[in-house]
């Protein structure tokens, strides 16, 4: 599975303006709705559902990364977007450390597999310091979806 099966491009956020999880959380979400990805009026919902997850673990993986994620039956495909803060998010990471590089996916309860694939995807880039670097340093919507793309043709992982 590659990024463009999943980010929805209209919903990349370049400068998160949230500093803490919940607030982040919200943010994407709602670029998602505001993308036409998920539905206005499910939106709460989502966020309880991304949260609920939040309480089992938190998906804050370290090294400035947070891939939050829930399953959802209001989607009917998989979503995704990213965000980039420069100046972090509390997020509770593993690693206490702020986070810099959101990933957010929504998929429909009925379709694990394309979830995992994602989670696996994500995890496999950002095992890169040289993509999680130039991610971190993107500054515009422009430059994380060529890094996104760079990144399905296989430019960073060997």
């Amino acid at each position: 599975m590659k990024f463009r099966d999943f980010v929805v491009r209209d919903s990349v956020i370049a400068e998160l303006a949230a500093m803490k999880k919940e607030d982040a959380l919200r943010e994407m979400a709602r670029a998602l709705v505001d993308a036409g990805q998920v539905m206005d009026d499910e939106f709460e919902n989502i966020i309880k559902a991304v949260l609920k997850r939040e309480e089992l673990g938190s998906t804050g993986i370290g090294r400035g990364v947070a891939v939050p994620h829930t399953k959802h039956p209001s989607v009917d495909r998989l979503v995704g977007t990213v965000a980039v803060s420069s100046q972090g998010v509390d997020f509770n990471s593993l690693d206490g450390e702020k986070v810099q590089l959101l990933f957010l996916l929504i998929s429909p309860p009925d379709r694990p597999g394309d979830h995992l694939r994602a989670l696996e995807n994500i995890s496999r880039q950002l095992r890169d310091e040289t993509f999680c670097r130039f991610l971190k340093q993107a500054r515009n919507k422009d430059d994380i979806l060529q890094l996104l793309d760079e990144a399905d043709q296989n430019q960073f992982v060997a």
